[in-house]
């Protein structure tokens, strides 16, 4: 999830991580259940899933990710120490942009040249595990002893798909509120409280109105990600539902979530026509109070001269406390004719970086392992651990093969609602038919 990624859906940097899964296999899709994989067989790895790290030949491993922002040069530092530690195994790290990234990985499995680890969102999980282009993961997960204990429970079910694990989870990264203190200052507001609720979040917005500030600036391009789905789960809605088979586009908590993003353009809290990041610029340059992102900008935020900021939990804009969320999680795809000494190599990556994931967290994630939370180096990471705060009311994707492939009718409806180009309700329900007849069809095409 990076400042670089193509669809502003989920995440605005990520924003769109469920969208290229869904978009990139789908223009890829063979039909059917059955992906561009060999098949099942798959050589088995020595040294109990990486727990006994390696003594074999020299190797090179090939890493893809899509971590084409800032956060991939603190992922090129990980992988330089890991091979610090292991001079035997040379990890080439090439990052690709996560929709291109998931439109080359089946075909690359499909002629042989797969890398032999490959960073994905849990969104994009099911899709590829459906399609045969990771192959499962127990074997990594019973060789370290890894447990649901040792994560927090929704990010260790985002792994499974058909009660096969084919992944091991990096990080968690729900969305929070990032509020600008020198703007708080300005319109009279406390820049040591952060709103924590919908009316003490527009108590804040008139003072900003009251001072000719445009306190949150909303964007028709962005504000149906990981903003508009937080509120829409906070009031106990969802975008796709667990089983699968219906978008929750039309639903009320959708309407009322729009609704009110649009009002803050409407009632002038927000400038209209803001381009898709926006709450960014605006807030870096201290003309906006708040923005609301993932942990990524962490980083951003500090390099950002003059910009004084604090974070906070996501206000609870709803009746709930829930927040949209998702994970970076390691896979390994699946190889035409596996080498056993680089599948070896590939599980002591996958652990080694698990085991000192506490790194990760210079690009602002939560680390996924309970562990390493607890670790005294996470304790010094004082703004991600705002964003620890929320992983037992984080909220992410259902593992549904294809879902993502809704993603761009969501997102079309929303602009349209939002520049008052259709009614909120009539541009929902039409987003919302359009969802669910490609939710059915992949329920057929990925075999139910």
């Amino acid at each position: 999830m990076t400042t670089s990624d193509p669809v502003r859906f989920g995440r605005r940097a990520l924003l769109g991580a469920a969208a290229a899964v869904g978009g990139g296999l789908a223009l890829s899709a063979c039909g059917g259940s059955h992906g561009p994989g060999p098949g099942p067989g798959q050589a088995t790895a020595t040294g109990k899933g990486g727990a006994e790290g390696y003594d074999g030949p020299p190797v090179e491993l090939k890493y893809w990710n899509g971590l084409t922002g800032g956060d991939g040069p603190v992922m090129k530092k990980l992988a330089a120490k890991f091979m610090d530690a292991h001079p035997k195994i040379k990890v080439t790290t090439t990052s690709i942009a996560w929709a291109d990234l998931f439109q080359k990985l089946p075909a690359a499995v499909q002629s042989g040249r797969a890398p032999d680890i490959c960073l994905m969102h849990t969104a994009d999980i099911a899709t590829n595990a459906a399609r045969q282009v990771v192959q499962p993961i127990d074997d990594v997960v019973k060789g370290l002893g890894l447990a649901a204990a040792d994560y927090a429970d929704l990010v260790w079910k985002a792994t499974f798909y058909k009660d096969k694990q084919y992944a091991i989870p990096l990080d968690i990264h729900p969305a929070g509120l990032y509020y600008n203190k020198k703007v708080l200052t300005q319109v009279g507001a406390d820049p040591t409280k952060p709103p924590t609720t919908k009316d003490e979040f527009m108590a804040v917005l008139d003072k900003c109105k009251s001072k000719g500030v445009k306190g949150y600036w909303v964007s028709a391009l962005s504000i149906g990600g990981l903003v508009a789905q937080s509120m829409i789960f906070q009031n106990g809605g969802y975008m796709i539902s667990e089983d699968g088979t219906k978008t929750g586009f039309a639903d009320q908590p959708a309407i009322d979530a729009i609704t009110y993003f649009k009002s803050l353009i409407d009632d002038g809290y927000s400038p209209k026509n803001a381009a898709g990041d926006g709450d960014w610029v605006s807030f870096s340059n201290s003309k906006a109070a708040f923005m609301i992102s993932g942990p990524w900008m962490v980083t951003p935020c500090k390099e950002a001269k003059g910009l004084d900021w604090g974070c906070a939990p996501i206000p609870v804009l709803g009746s709930q406390q829930q927040t949209w969320a998702g994970s970076h999680c390691f896979t390994l795809p699946r190889q035409t004719n596996q080498d056993k000494n680089k599948a070896t190599a590939a599980r002591v990556f996958v652990n080694w970086m698990s085991q000192n994931s506490v790194g990760w967290a210079e690009a602002g994630m939560v680390p996924a392992r309970r562990s390493v939370r607890e670790s005294p180096e996470f304790a010094q990471y004082a703004e991600v651990k705002q964003f620890e705060k929320m992983i037992e009311w984080a909220h992410f994707p259902p593992n549904v093969p294809g879902s993502g492939d809704t993603d761009p009718e969501w997102s079309k409806a929303v602009s349209l609602a939002v520049t008052g180009k259709k009614p909120i309700a009539q541009a929902l329900q039409g987003a919302a038919q359009k969802g669910d007849q490609i939710l059915t069809a992949n329920k057929k095409k990925y075999g139910g």
